[in-house]
């Protein structure tokens, strides 16, 4: 019923102005992300979502790490080690909290009767949406990490191009996977509360079941190796952490035993590509899934 709704609409605007008629699938995802964008720039959440990551950075040069050395590391390889694990602690729970708003908040707001008044189809909206704010999340914490290596580059810092490249990677998967995992908790929940308290409990429990728990009771259950690595390996932050640690201690010294299964069933490259494609995978996996219940769903 709401697919002809829409149909109609959209029937009704093309007959009305021909330059006007629908443009296909990828037209209405971009002039939704357009939207997505526009009305981002202007929330006070993504003027203080930039400012914690760029004055991350700027902290970071003003406490000396590009002075320090730690196990060998120095200059701006430091600071973009500890970038990175700082935005592993806060990139998941904000990503996560701000998102599940989307779907859930225009909802509860009850403006799916404007939207569906409009010629985009439901495929083109929800998508849009979802690359919209994925440039949004991911931007300001690329955007500050690349301000920094600009830094190094006028003080003449060395920068290790490889791992920024690596990092990047790293931080685009992440912020994709908890994005999508947001968008099916809103296409979910009923109410904006019910959302923000899932997603809260989401990413609590991903951080509690890290490896010294998970994997802690599993070998208390007697549980073969294998098999608790494959269950930590399976929680996306572990999965970045581990990776995000493998590049400046390729043998994971730090893992102990552990090491050893990962780095038999992996390997140093083979670890860090599947690093990028299982929060890629999983990811889209959860967008799917929400796109499913989005489009059965009472949207009234």
């Amino acid at each position: 019923m709401t697919e002809e709704i829409l149909e109609t609409s959209g029937a009704v605007a093309g007959s009305a102005s021909p330059g006007r008629r629908r443009r296909g699938f990828w037209h209405d995802v971009a002039s939704v992300a357009r939207l997505e964008l526009a009305e981002t720039l202007r929330a006070r959440w993504f003027a203080v979502y930039s400012a914690v990551f760029g004055g991350l950075i700027v902290l970071l040069f003003v406490f000396g790490l590009t002075e320090s050395r730690i196990l060998g590391f120095m200059g701006l390889s430091r600071l973009l080690v500890t970038y990175i694990q700082l935005c592993m602690a806060i990139l998941p729970v904000f990503v996560l909290v701000t998102t599940v708003r989307s779907v859930a908040g225009d909802r509860e707001a009850g403006v799916y009767e404007y939207l569906l008044a409009l010629p985009v189809s439901l495929g083109g909206w929800y998508w849009g949406k979802l690359l919209g704010r994925f440039a949004l999340v991911f931007l300001p914490v690329f955007g500050a990490m690349a301000a920094g290596a600009a830094w190094g580059v006028f003080q003449e810092i060395p920068v290790p191009w490889d791992l920024f490249a690596l990092y990047g990677g790293l931080l685009a998967a992440l912020a994709w996977c908890f994005l999508c995992v947001g968008m099916l908790v809103s296409s979910l929940a009923r109410t904006v509360d019910v959302a923000q308290g899932a997603a809260f409990a989401i990413w609590l429990t991903l951080v509690l079941f890290l490896d010294l728990v998970l994997l802690g009771l599993m070998i208390q259950e007697r549980v073969a190796p294998e098999l608790a690595v494959g269950v930590a390996l399976a929680n996306p932050l572990q999965t970045f952490r581990t990776a995000a640690m493998m590049l400046f201690d390729p043998d994971l010294v730090l893992l102990g035993p552990t090491a050893f299964v990962i780095l038999d069933a992996f390997g140093v490259r083979g670890y860090l590509v599947w690093a990028h494609l299982y929060p890629f995978g999983l990811g889209l996996v959860c967008a799917a899934l929400g796109y499913a219940r989005f489009r059965r769903g009472d949207l009234a």
